[in-house]
């Protein structure tokens, strides 16, 4: 095949869109350093990408899904999960927080102590100042 055609790529790929995302795909993997699965022949990424989807010598499967993975916004990370960690245990969480302020001396009792320390000062009209009177029209 001399030049590739999309015409010989959308036989294998039968969507034009599908066929422009794992062509792309390919030729980014093929500019981070993958193996070509066929002679460069002096063509540049996008071409060669095209060439291998057209001869079918790449796993088409495996392409769609990098180009999945590439697109995931949150990647799913497979870590075990650890006893006694955030969720282990009592589940009922907000009862023991609401527990621990009903205690006395717990949480509850700090409110008690700074009302005293506050007083309200007496506003401005309390003190027989006026507010200021309003412009007369004339």
């Amino acid at each position: 095949m001399a030049r590739v055609t999309v015409e010989d790529c959308i036989l294998k790929i039968p969507n034009r869109f599908d066929l422009v995302m794992l062509a792309a795909q390919r030729a980014r993997d093929i500019s981070s350093g993958a193996a070509l699965s066929i002679d460069r022949d002096n063509d540049k990424n996008p071409v060669v990408a095209l060439r291998e989807i057209a001869d079918t010598t790449i796993d088409l499967d495996a392409l769609s899904n990098s180009v999945i993975q590439g697109l995931r916004k949150h990647v799913d990370t497979e870590e075990p999960a650890e006893e006694g960690g955030f969720g282990a245990g009592n589940a009922d969480i907000l009862s023991d927080l609401s527990q621990t302020q009903d205690e006395p001396g717990g949480e509850g009792d700090e409110d008690d102590e700074i009302e005293g320390e506050f007083e309200d000062e007496p506003l401005a009209e309390e003190d027989g100042a006026s507010a200021p009177a309003a412009p007369e029209e004339g």
